[in-house]
């Protein structure tokens, strides 16, 4: 077993790189002399090559994921459920596979399992899987099939190696890794321009984040001696104040990048301009659930920076209101299951700010099944009506009855409704801050406002989910389904329900999403459930009793002057164009046009002048033979009286 982590790493490497290079393996013959006949012999046999690269890459893609996926699940058979239950101790399962010397501090090449990351390695094999099956159905006939599977392939492997990585920099490796898959796969449909600065965006948001996670990285490996992991947390009592508050701030930027935080969240939600499948495994297993992971994995740290603590709370307090308060607002479907997610995470970062790592990464396991399956749910939704928007959704209840009870059990785990799994995960943070209120882990305003803030997060949460809920499937159908989109957009099905390929793994997900509470420790506190339970249904009756007085009207107008704001998500991005992209941009047109005026201006300058010195020594090279002449006798001349002159 110690060689099990090595190799659910390893599995989902090979299927990518086997992936890119033999899908399309052997390549189609030269096309025969265009002829009529011939010609629709060629198309006949690109597009049954196709259909066979296609049926290459899903099956390259999904066995190497299904065998890690039983790989880290044998790891966490044990470990995984004792660490559900509150026991964190076990020792890891792993091995060390050398030590590459870099004239200072060596990495440590070693790979390990222990409670925490057997538990996280179930979660990204799981979708993993779930969305490769998925994506079969979701993008039938897309030409770049093999390339994207083979991208899932690659990011499930970065992952993994964060989650497994017994060393930082081993762990910055899949950390990197994981960006760039992000910008290849929300670019997949690259023709769209919207599609492409989305990749761009999220690329760039998150590097700029990575920057202040490399330096903390540095901080403490510095500090410690030693870059495992294992080491720096040892040496963490023995480090100064200043220089664990000075890492963890650092890390916490690149957490705030990867999980989509206040301040760097924005990326996310235009990020929905990739492929479904994409948005449902970065928001449940990869990318948002990587900057959870590194607090948890590195929290006697974080519990040793007050400071830090205080500043990820708030951080937390603000982003989980104001990204609920903007899903509520908003019409596209998966938009609003993007701002869902931010609002998620940051309960998730609440959690850890209050002081219980165990009961954050528990709703980061529910959060994983449920939103996933919600994401997979709104695929198979989008497919069926041919667009985004739930203002041309309503009434598929009765077209789509699996998905509706599917993505029913999804909103019901998203709100907390008891007994689905969402219900005992956000209990168990809502019990930490209720807690930390008189603990101190935290200063009392930095508790008071968490603490509210969640609160109200709670109601606001079941107001977008009854409210997505209500929309999709309820009211009168008011379109149907549309003709096939142009390449590049979303296939549309024009069936009851969604292909067999996006059926079975959203009723595999429903199963986590609705019992997957039951596998930790119930910290079920009866005041506490009440409060989380009693906000959550007034704030989806409040919903439903908008709805009903106008069926076809948006509910979200009781926000009142508060939905435009919302719509446009308090203008954060607007704000972040006026104080940064414009200045820049100036900045850059300055260094431009100084470039060209006075460094090129310079350049062509002197070469102007060259050209019209040499035009006026021309004039004495003209051919002339008398002029020559002429100008040889006079300069004799001159020599001569020079030398009568002067002699």
């Amino acid at each position: 077993m110690t060689t099990f982590p090595l190799l659910a790493v390893l599995l989902p490497v090979l299927a990518a790189f086997a992936g890119l290079l033999l899908s399309r393996w052997p390549h189609r013959r030269r096309p025969a002399p265009r002829t009529t006949a011939n010609e629709r012999a060629n198309t006949q046999a690109n597009t049954q090559a196709k259909k066979q690269a296609n049926t290459r890459a899903a099956w390259l893609a999904i066995i190497p994921t299904a065998a890690a996926a039983v790989l880290a699940t044998w790891l966490a058979w044990d470990p995984g459920f004792a660490y559900l239950n509150g026991v964190t101790t076990s020792p890891p399962t792993g091995r060390t596979y050398g030590t590459i010397v870099t004239g200072g501090i060596p990495i440590s090449l070693t790979l390990q399992a222990d409670n925490l990351s057997s538990v996280l390695g179930v979660l990204v094999t799981a979708v993993a899987l779930a969305v490769q099956v998925y994506s079969v159905g979701y993008l039938k006939d897309d030409p770049r099939y093999p390339s994207y599977s083979a991208f899932i392939s690659l990011f499930t492997s970065a992952m993994l190696l964060v989650v497994y990585a017994g060393d930082l920099l081993v762990l910055y490796v899949g950390w990197e890794i994981m960006g760039l898959c992000s910008y290849l796969l929300i670019g997949h449909w690259w023709e769209d321009r919207g599609n492409s600065r989305a990749a761009i965006k999220a690329f760039l948001v998150t590097r700029l984040g990575d920057v202040g996670f490399l330096f903390g990285i540095f901080v403490l490996g510095a500090a410690a001696g030693s870059f495992r992991i294992a080491d720096v947390l040892s040496k963490v009592p023995e480090m100064s104040a200043a220089t664990v508050v000075t890492a963890t701030m650092l890390l916490l930027a690149g957490v705030a990048g990867k999980s989509a935080q206040v301040p760097l969240h924005t990326w996310l939600p235009d990020a929905m301009a990739g492929p479904t499948p994409i948005s449902a495994l970065i928001h449940a297993a990869t990318m948002v659930a990587a900057g959870i992971f590194i607090v948890a994995r590195l929290f006697p740290a974080f519990l040793a920076a007050r400071p830090t603590l205080d500043v990820l709370a708030v951080l937390a307090a603000l982003g989980m209101l104001g990204a609920a308060l903007a899903a509520l607002a908003q019409d596209d479907l998966k938009r609003v299951l993007a701002y869902s997610t931010v609002s998620q995470l940051a309960y998730m970062a609440g959690g850890l700010a209050a002081g219980s790592d165990t009961a954050a990464i528990f709703h980061l396991l529910t959060h994983g099944a449920f939103k996933a399956l919600l994401f997979l749910c709104a695929g198979a939704v989008i497919h069926h009506v041919g667009s985004n928007l739930m203002t041309q959704m309503g009434g598929l209840r009765r077209e789509l009855p699996v998905t509706f009870v599917a993505m029913t059990i999804g909103f019901a785990a998203l709100m907390g409704i008891p007994p689905a799994s969402g219900f005992f995960s956000k209990d168990g943070i809502l019990l930490a801050m209720d807690d930390t209120l008189s603990s101190g882990t935290l200063t009392d305003a930095a508790a008071l406002l968490l603490y509210g803030c969640a609160l109200a997060t709670v109601a606001v949460t079941g107001a977008y989910a009854a409210r997505a809920w209500l929309r999709t499937f309820f009211g009168e159908a008011r379109v149907v389904a549309l003709p096939e989109p142009e390449p590049g957009t979303a296939h549309v099905v024009d069936v009851t329900e969604a292909p067999r390929t996006m059926l079975i793994p959203v009723i595999l997900l429903a199963v986590p999403a609705l019992l997957l509470g039951f596998a930790g420790e119930l910290h079920l506190d009866v005041g506490v459930a009440a409060i989380s339970i009693v906000p959550a249904v007034l704030g989806a009756g409040a919903v439903y009793a908008f709805w009903r007085l106008d069926p076809v009207a948006d509910p979200a107008r009781l926000l009142g002057p508060l939905r435009g704001p919302c719509e446009r998500a308090f203008s954060v991005d607007a704000l972040y164009a006026a104080l940064f992209v414009r200045p820049v941009l100036a900045l850059a047109r300055l260094v431009v046009r100084t470039d060209d005026v006075v460094v090129d201006g310079a350049v062509r300058g002197s070469g102007r002048s060259a050209r019209g010195l040499s035009g006026v020594l021309r004039l004495a090279q003209n051919g002339n033979v008398q002029l020559y002449v002429s100008g040889v006798l006079a300069g004799v001349l001159l020599i001569a009286v020079g030398a009568v002159v002067f002699a």
